[in-house]
């Protein structure tokens, strides 16, 4: 069993509630609450009763550049170049909107194996002028580097990818596409939300022009804060159609016209979002303090040992087995003797695992995924698979296999 003697990292568990009751794997989908963001909820609440709108002058107006670049610290951004909008939707709305696709340049490159909601916002600007081309995935997991590659051309504006994907915790090759996109004067948004805080990222050794993602996850800063990096030489030259009042020059001289504010200011858009930004910052520092370079050792050396044991069960591994191309997830087939039922397995393993207090989800056409994080015993991960392994083996679920009605 590992000590805080032997992992340093372990000192931080006390920090987070939950670990006092559940094994949690779940940092990929929701990381657990911190007690400083607790803390900071409550002084939100605090200062909202005893001093109403003096607070914004006390310190809510400012919380959007603080955060901004705390989030900023860990992808190695320079001050004032990351914004924060509610949810990185948001975040990829602001940036389609700041481009113009009316001239012979207008083509959007994505794959098929994208979060949803970036799928659904680059093609949908195919209203406002946007050629877009979705390369197919072989599988459905993996994204299709080669395919990326050979469909940006002199017509291509965006290409937009995952740096770590959701459903599998691939890390693309992000140096390929940023290299071939500058052949042809392309711009590149990467959507970083799977690897921020788990995966070392460094904006200016990749030269992307825009990161997007979200404080959900990894980062362990809840709901409510998404993120936009947008890279220093083009910044000035942007002005988002999806804009607002605090995005302005002068907010408080309340002119119908609009003229942007300096830096990663232009890209905000109404009233900064104070209690879920108050919440973020305690994650986003502790995630800073700690290096996500140690995190990662740690994290390639936990997800090594939980695919170990599951395939010493005969649990089939979806993710990436190779350290340079996994993220911080392991994703599990756990009805291997039964495709058919996959998705009907998977959940109902997933659901029992919760009310087991080991928390963990599935994705469907994936599998069940683990998410160790620098809070995670190397004692659970044995645990967690010999668990999920029992379940597997009831008597419920093989009777539900015989029958051919796995619910």
């Amino acid at each position: 069993m590992t000590s805080t003697l032997t992992d340093p990292l372990l000192e931080y568990r006390s920090e987070f509630p939950i670990l006092e009751t559940s094994a949690y794997f779940a940092a990929h989908t929701l990381g657990p609450v911190c007690r400083e963001s607790l803390e900071a909820l409550r002084v939100f609440g605090e200062q909202w009763a005893t001093r109403g709108v003096r607070a914004w002058g006390d310190s809510w107006f400012a919380l959007p550049d603080v955060v901004g670049d705390a989030i900023g610290h860990l992808m190695n951004a320079p001050k004032n170049t990351v914004n924060t909008p509610p949810h990185a939707t948001a975040a990829m709305a602001s940036l389609l909107s700041s481009l113009d696709f009316s001239g012979t340049r207008n083509g959007i490159v994505t794959t098929d194996v994208e979060f949803p909601s970036v799928l659904q916002q680059t093609t949908a600007w195919s209203q406002y002028g946007a050629n877009v081309t979705v390369v197919k995935s072989e599988d459905g997991l993996t994204p299709p580097l080669e395919g990326v590659l050979a469909a940006i051309n002199e017509t291509t504006k965006l290409v937009a990818i995952c740096h770590v994907y959701f459903r599998n915790a691939y890390i693309l090759d992000v140096k390929a596409v940023v290299k071939r996109a500058r052949e042809v004067g392309a711009l590149v948004c990467l959507d970083a939300y799977q690897s921020l805080g788990t995966v070392p990222l460094d904006v200016q050794v990749l030269d992307v022009d825009f990161v997007i993602g979200g404080s959900v996850k990894w980062v362990l800063a809840g709901p409510g804060v998404g993120y936009l990096y947008v890279r220093p030489s083009i910044l000035e030259t942007l002005e988002p159609a999806l804009r607002g009042w605090m995005g302005h020059a002068d907010p408080f001289g309340f002119s119908p016209d609009w003229k942007p504010a300096s830096g990663q200011r232009r890209f905000v858009t109404g009233t900064p979002q104070v209690p879920s930004l108050a919440a973020a910052l305690p994650g986003y520092n502790m995630v800073g303090k700690i290096g996500v370079d140690a995190i990662r050792e740690k994290s390639l050396r936990q997800t090594q040992i939980l695919m170990t044991h599951a395939e010493k069960l005969g649990m089939r591994i979806v993710n990436p087995k190779a350290a340079d191309s996994r993220g911080g997830s392991v994703v599990l087939d756990v009805s291997p003797l039964a495709p058919e039922f996959a998705d009907s397995i998977g959940h109902a393993v997933a659901a029992t695992m919760n009310a087991r207090d080991y928390v963990l989800d599935y994705r469907v056409g994936a599998g069940i995924r683990l998410a160790p994080h620098f809070y995670t015993k190397d004692s659970e991960l044995e645990q967690v698979i010999i668990e999920m392994h029992h379940v597997i083996q009831t008597r419920a679920f093989t009777s539900h296999l015989e029958r051919g009605k796995v619910t």
